[in-house]
């Protein structure tokens, strides 16, 4: 039987806190949940992880608690719009959320780029080439 995972600590937090209020200008509401993880396809059973959230510029985010110095996150925009960051685990806790914000902000651009050459695209799917000289 797995032991359970440590709350995030007040120096975790507020580490957090920091990187957010850096990236934002601001302070960010930072909410505490659990949620339930398969840490192990072996085991088959769910892991209760205490779990950091916030919400900012249209996205949330969440840091999961896998270890006592272990985290994953994630940032989601719906319920079947989730995004991770290409790695599994951290041992660094700011890695992790400096990684996370990057990832969020590169998807953030290239989807504001995607949008924007799709409304210079011709109903036919060619490339915009600039106003018809008649």
């Amino acid at each position: 039987m797995r032991t359970p995972i440590p709350d995030f600590t007040q120096k975790e937090l507020s580490g957090i806190a920091t990187i957010l209020q850096r990236r934002y200008g601001g302070d960010v509401a930072l909410e505490l949940a659990d949620s339930e993880l398969l840490l192990d396809s072996v085991e088959g059973a769910l892991t209760e992880c205490p779990t950091a959230y916030w919400r900012a510029r249209g996205a949330q985010f969440v840091i999961f608690k896998v270890a006592d110095a272990g985290y994953r996150c994630q940032f989601f925009y719906t319920d079947a719009d989730h995004y991770g960051t290409g790695r599994d685990e951290y041992d660094n806790l700011a890695t992790c959320v400096l990684t996370l914000l990057r990832v969020q902000a590169d998807h953030e651009r290239d989807s504001a780029q995607a949008s924007s050459h799709a409304t210079h695209a011709d109903p036919s799917g060619g490339e915009y080439q600039g106003p018809a000289i008649l």
